[in-house]
């Protein structure tokens, strides 16, 4: 890796009309090379606000759901010649001001992968807003990868985190969910590929413009991590293990970038 790698800030976004611009005006430029704005499809005005902060943005004509939106994020930030990729959630629940810590461990070669974990104590999760049944299917879940894979992450769920270029040159996400369970599916690819993990505590920010997914789909989320976690069990207990698998050239996600696409109202 370069001495100053090229940084790039990807945001899967889906309705984030409200917080983008607070998200993005406290992304630190002297550290971030550029920000893509993925959009899925939103009928706000996600896109016309990314344009004038001048992201570079792409807009899905169909939704394609959480984790094929990030699989269009990395796709391009690839191809646009990122070192080290940093996925934020532009909902404004995370601080991007501690994007430079993030860039730091994966620049100086002490991890891989940097995760933002807002569980330090129960008290003050709950205190900045997480749910209550959130926190502990949260915990529940942690602790149920972390026995699994024999890692001790704090949170195996949080929405920034930041991955060298060769993680995601490695790992087969394209194959992964196009749903939330994304998230869980790539960790799981990154332990079963041995790279290293480390994480930075961000505060717990939940308030009502923040984009957070119903009781519905959480459980849904639950069972599909539970399930991600069983496959791997039994790949790790029958001794088989994940291709490694170069994606040097990125299959084809189809999408027009940005200075040719031409929007369409997906009302």
């Amino acid at each position: 890796m370069p001495t100053k790698p090229k940084v790039i800030v990807v945001l899967p976004a889906y309705q984030a009309e409200k917080t983008l611009k607070q998200t993005v005006s406290e992304i630190p430029t002297n550290v971030v090379d550029e920000v893509i704005l993925v959009d899925d499809a939103s009928n706000d005005e996600t896109v016309r606000i990314g344009r004038s902060l001048n992201l570079i943005v792409e807009q899905h004509e169909l939704n394609k759901g959480y984790g094929g939106n990030q699989k269009t994020c990395y796709t391009l930030a690839l191809r646009r010649g990122a070192d080290i990729v940093v996925m934020l959630h532009p909902d404004y629940q995370y601080d991007p001001r501690l994007i430079p810590h993030f860039v730091d461990f994966i620049q100086n070669d002490y991890f891989d992968v940097m995760l933002g974990t807002r569980i330090r104590t129960r008290r003050e999760a709950l205190a900045g807003g997480m749910p209550a049944y959130k926190y502990f299917a949260n915990r529940f879940l942690t602790l149920f990868e972390n026995i699994v894979t024999g890692q001790n992450l704090s949170e195996w769920h949080t929405g920034m985190r930041a991955y060298s270029r060769e993680v995601l040159e490695t790992i087969n996400f394209q194959n992964n969910s196009d749903d939330f369970v994304f998230d869980s599916q790539v960790l799981f690819q990154i332990v079963e590929h041995g790279f290293r993990i480390g994480e930075i505590p961000v505060p717990v920010r939940y308030f009502p413009e923040a984009s957070s997914i119903n009781f519905v789909r959480s459980l849904r989320y639950g069972i599909g991590t539970v399930m991600t976690a069983l496959r791997y069990l039994l790949r790790k207990l029958s001794g088989r293990t994940l291709p490694v698998v170069a994606l040097h050239e990125p299959r084809t996600v189809p999408f027009k970038l940005h200075e040719q696409a031409r929007l369409k109202d997906p009302r």
